[in-house]
């Protein structure tokens, strides 16, 4: 039998077993974490090596290929070199903003699953506002990024800093946008019940003719930006800025803002599976199956993106936004009210 979500069950099995209640609750949310925070970091992992793949393929290469089968244990090794590498901060840092900066970003990544079903009965906890809970939550990674390059006490991470907070700031405008006709014909915020309102693949709201095709495209260019992803990588440009906002970091530091990049990329796609692709929906396989598959599929799209189109200059990704997706959100967004209230479709 399926479950509910996997809080409700590790809170259930722990009751009966004549636990304090006190030591019920706690246990359940250190094990909840444990098992989502588990889950993503096999997941960032994996796509660290796969990105490498990626690129090494599209540029006709090897990529890694010495340590493991076809290099699968090149990431773990980075990952222990990391954690060996001396943690230097700069002499005139502002050593609070500077310390607490790439933990925010690490924490914001991961919140986001709280609410993302990786399968029928795989969420943490089926909140009757989810999607708008992951779009708060995600706003953080503006305020660590203003914070490391603010809190670095350096012109380039400076930079890198404002320029992240308004790439952000100004894709989360269509990103929104793009989800609220998913909402209206949903008629839900729960990220489950927006999923089975996808029953059958005609329903995927991908699929709806005219307004979801345009609000999916819309939501993948957005995302590309918000994970500050080539083309839109303008706040580590390497060429410009040295790396941008995390320039002054190192070890263990750097390795978070490294780490919740790509948990961010795989938000980005979860997030659209859920919206546009029916989520867990699927024949034969397991439900978590399917959506690791699509998911997948997206993060390989935006792989893609990045090994393959060069990076555009400040005032061209600000001007592609405000004068060209925004106002192609809001016209989308009129048309599926529109839709909605005539009754086009008896979906």
């Amino acid at each position: 039998m399926e479950l509910a979500n996997i809080f409700k069950y590790l809170y259930q099995s722990l009751a009966n077993s004549g636990l304090p209640q006190v030591w019920v609750d706690i246990i359940a949310l250190v094990a909840a974490g444990l098992i989502v925070f588990g889950v993503l970091a096999v997941i960032a992992l994996f796509l660290v090596w796969w990105e490498r793949k990626v690129s090494a393929h599209i540029q006709q290469r090897f990529g890694p290929m010495r340590t493991g089968w076809h290099g699968v244990l090149q990431t773990i090794a980075d990952a222990i070199k990391l954690i060996q590498k001396e943690d230097i901060t700069p002499t005139n840092v502002d050593r609070p903003v500077f310390y607490w900066a790439p933990i925010i970003a690490f924490v914001a990544a991961f919140l986001a699953y709280i609410a993302i079903p990786f399968g029928k009965g795989l969420i943490v906890s089926d909140l009757n506002i989810g999607i708008l809970f992951i779009i708060a939550i995600t706003t953080f990674t503006i305020i660590s990024l203003l914070m490391a390059g603010w809190g670095s006490n350096n012109k380039y991470a400076l930079l890198g800093g404002m320029r992240s907070a308004a790439q952000v700031v100004s894709y989360e405008v269509p990103m929104v946008v793009s989800i609220l006709p998913i909402i209206l014909f949903a008629g839900t915020l729960s990220m489950v019940e927006i999923v089975e309102a996808q029953a059958k693949i005609y329903q995927w709201f991908i699929f709806r003719v005219p307004f979801g095709p345009i609000a999916f495209i819309i939501y993948i260019i957005a995302g590309t930006a918000e994970t500050n992803r080539t083309p839109f990588d303008l706040p580590e440009a390497e060429q410009e800025l040295v790396a941008g906002f995390n320039v002054e970091y190192s070890g263990m530091k750097f390795a978070m803002f490294f780490l919740a990049e790509f948990v961010n990329m795989f938000t980005v796609c979860a997030i659209a599976t859920t919206l546009f692709l029916g989520g867990w929906q699927g024949p034969f396989l397991p439900s978590w199956v399917w959506f690791l598959g699509k998911t997948l599929v997206l993060v390989f799209l935006l792989m893609w993106f990045r090994w393959t189109y060069p990076r555009l200059r400040v005032d061209q990704l600000m001007e592609f936004s405000w004068k060209f997706l925004v106002p192609l959100s809001f016209a989308n967004l009129i048309i599926a009210g529109f839709m909605k209230h005539s009754k086009w479709f008896n979906w």
